[in-house]
């Protein structure tokens, strides 16, 4: 605890610009490598000769349960570091410690029930989520094998967190890099080498992620860090998890509702579409996961700068933090919008080459993609809001996009006019505009307005 007061990790001092960015840069690029996991799979496994659009479908089906793990991560790691960084601008240590405790007691128990409850009832889940029989296999293979892993993604995911809330941005970026760079060569080695197909991608993940966790797990007991993992505060506090899960809410409602997102999504074009168009969806939500990065690494780089100088008092700081994280992203995804829009086959053939995917897969990326830069308007007002510990407006917006806006969105537009597939692509565009709109225009009317009426 000596180091606590560490100048270097003072967000409350020097450039707020430089702040974010020092903790921003390493989070990105951490995130980018994170998204590799699951992202690399899908690109060896569209190019397996022979069955490499069936393969790719089936994998895609195993996404809102790979989902649903993140967004119990999200939960208790991204509910717990805003609060961590808040106790810390406040220099009360002890508690920062707590929540840091209670946050992975949290993971571990969440972890052990979540992976046992998804083996059971996996064949069932994944029929739901528009398995055909010929997709099923694969999509059993690969998820069976993931599970076992369940344990080692909670710790990697969510506690990191609190590694980049104390300012170690490059620490944390290490924790994903060194995972990914064994899963980028586990991979081939285990689908073409020894011939294991899907079992091998899942297999090159689970050993990477434990990997990653055995990472943070060395950083937070040992002496670098500026508040250890200590036995003593894993014991459980109610108070605390009610706080955490609060505040937890939102990054885990939205990982949530993107899950029942992908489920019904993959189920309305199953139906209308066929095996074809789940294939495309997986392609879709690749690029998505992709080129949000930037987006997400500045959001989550900004939020200890903010929370830190909330709970200094320095809220000229905070209104200046929103207001660079909000420009960046519009800016960032109107350009990855012009991309997308001209070159569409630059993102689609890393995962696929057969030329059906291709040219259905183009028009639908048109679709889906349109307008994305709206999208930064939802990132900036719920990073804000997560910041800042206001845990009831982060959760109504993370509900209002997902799972008011799209999901009946995805449901009735395939059957108006005959848009068919289309209606299930429209349905993004239009929720980036009402949900996103909503979302940044109440962050400015409530939260941005407080922090000017506040004296410093």
């Amino acid at each position: 605890m000596k180091h606590f007061a560490h100048t270097e990790k003072d967000f409350s001092k020097g450039s707020v610009a430089a702040n974010i960015l020092r903790l921003a840069i390493p989070m990105t690029l951490a995130q980018l490598i994170n998204v590799l996991y699951n992202v690399v799979d899908r690109a060896y496994i569209g190019h397996i000769p022979g069955t490499s659009t069936d393969a790719l479908t089936g994998v895609g089906l195993t996404l809102p349960i790979i989902t649903i793990v993140t967004a119990f991560a999200n939960l208790f790691g991204m509910g717990g570091a805003p609060l961590f960084s808040i106790a810390r601008g406040a220099k009360e240590p002890e508690k920062a410690e707590k929540i840091m405790g209670n946050s992975f007691s949290m993971l571990l128990i969440s972890g052990i029930l979540l992976s046992a409850a998804c083996y059971i009832f996996r064949k069932p889940l994944l029929y739901l989520f528009g398995a055909s029989d010929t997709t099923y296999p694969y999509a059993e293979s690969y998820i069976t094998l993931y599970l076992l892993g369940t344990l080692f993604v909670m710790i990697s995911l969510g506690m990191n967190n609190f590694i980049n809330a104390q300012g170690f941005g490059i620490t944390g970026m290490l924790t994903v890099s060194i995972g990914a760079a064994h899963n980028l060569l586990l991979d081939p080695l285990f689908i073409f080498v020894f011939r294991m197909g899907v079992r091998g991608a899942a297999l090159a993940t689970i050993l990477s992620q434990g990997i990653s966790a055995l990472w943070v797990l060395r950083f937070l007991l040992g002496t670098k860090a500026l508040v250890r993992l200590s036995a003593k505060s894993m014991a459980l506090s109610l108070p605390l998890i009610k706080e955490i899960t609060a505040l937890g809410l939102s990054g885990f409602v939205m990982a949530v509702t993107n899950g029942s997102v992908q489920i019904i999504c993959n189920a309305t074009l199953q139906r209308y579409g066929g095996d074809l168009y789940v294939g495309i969806m997986t392609v879709v939500n690749s690029v998505r996961e992709v080129v949000t990065i930037p987006v997400t690494g500045l959001s989550n780089g900004a939020q200890p700068v903010m929370s830190f100088n909330y709970g200094a008092k320095k809220y000229s700081r905070v209104k200046s933090a929103i207001k660079l994280t909000t420009a960046f992203s519009i800016v960032f995804t109107f350009i990855m919008w012009a991309l997308i829009f001209f070159f569409p086959h630059l993102f689609i053939r890393p995962f696929s080459s057969e030329a059906a995917l291709i040219q259905e897969g183009v028009p639908a990326m048109h679709l889906y993609f349109f307008g994305i830069f709206l999208m930064a308007l939802q990132f900036s007002g719920q990073s804000a809001f997560v910041a800042l510990g206001k845990s009831k407006q982060a959760v109504f917006f993370s509900l209002l996009r997902k799972a008011v806006i799209v999901i009946p969105l995805t449901l009735c537009l395939p059957a108006v006019d005959g848009l068919g597939t289309d209606g299930v692509f429209l349905a993004e565009p239009i929720s980036n505009l009402i949900g996103g709109g909503a979302c940044f225009t109440t962050m400015m009317l409530t939260v941005w307005r407080r922090l000017g009426d506040e004296k410093e």
